[in-house]
């Protein structure tokens, strides 16, 4: 059964969009939704046997999309990623920024080095990635970046390393979106909160907790809502052959890839923060 989005059939039909960690989560949902809508989807990641199996899934399903093996962190391997797709599809339209990943760890106990490798997978590669996108295509032809980030607000504790990373993503979203918006360039971002997807699992029973009584909390403190009256912010998002999203969450591809344009100003960019976010993955 292919993806049952909620947008009408060939919304991004004839346009290419890379999504970088596509093997799973978050970014195997979207590209299985921009490929049911029309969309040349290019899945990179790290793993290829992940890659392959989201590519399959989509193929199946009678979409387009090529997998590339790439660390986003080694500007050799994302500039050949990037001439992959252009001699391929010969365009790119739309980039969604997703790889990133970050341990669990109190502040007083993160290592200089793995800080900084922290910093280096959820910052600096998504700038690297960003920067070659722009310059070997969307400098001269326009397109839309989406910077996947976190909810950051009101602090991270025992993620300050990630937490770190995604509001450096924020400010260079804003940054971006300003001074590439003249080459027609929409750079915006999308801040989750909590979601239980593969990468979920690496987490003991006892942090999943913690991670959801957190995110409530915050929720409501900066609601001034009791938390029995929250809804939970955590997402069922595990990693199963994705189907319909539930309309009342919205869609990731709309998310991601349609969003208002920009100009040099404040507001060029714009954060989406989500409770919680869909589709929400099912069963076939």
């Amino acid at each position: 059964m292919p993806y049952q989005s909620v947008f009408r059939p060939d919304l991004f039909k004839g346009q290419t969009i890379i999504v970088t960690g596509g093997g799973s989560g978050i970014g195997r949902c979207t590209t299985h939704e921009l490929a049911a809508l029309g969309a040349n989807v290019a899945i990179v990641g790290r793993t290829v046997e992940k890659l392959t199996e989201v590519q399959r899934e989509i193929e199946e399903d009678g979409g387009q999309a090529m997998s590339l093996a790439c660390d986003i962190r080694d500007e050799t391997m994302v500039v050949g990623a990037i001439d992959a797709v252009l001699a391929r599809y010969g365009r790119i339209d739309g980039l969604v920024n997703n790889a990133g990943g970050q341990f669990r760890s109190p502040l007083k106990a993160i290592s200089t080095k793995g800080f900084e490798a922290v910093v280096r997978n959820n910052l600096t590669g998504g700038f690297i990635f960003m920067r070659e996108v722009y310059n070997h295509w969307m400098e001269a032809n326009g397109g839309a970046i989406v910077n996947i980030i976190a909810d950051i607000w009101h602090g991270w504790p025992e993620f300050g390393h990630s937490a770190a990373a995604r509001g450096g993503m924020l400010t260079l979203t804003e940054t971006a979106a300003c001074e590439w918006s003249a080459s027609g360039v929409r750079v915006n971002a999308v801040a989750p909160g909590g979601i239980v997807s593969s990468g979920f699992d690496t987490y003991t029973p006892e942090m999943q907790k913690k991670l959801h009584d957190f995110t409530s909390a915050c929720r409501c403190s900066a609601s001034g809502l009791k938390p029995k009256y929250r809804p939970r912010s955590l997402t069922c998002y595990r990693r199963r052959r994705p189907t319909s999203p539930d309309p009342a969450s919205g869609s990731m591809a709309e998310r991601r890839m349609r969003v208002r344009p920009g100009n040099c100003s404040r507001t060029a960019a714009a954060c989406r923060s989500r409770d919680s976010i869909g589709p929400r993955c099912r069963k076939r």
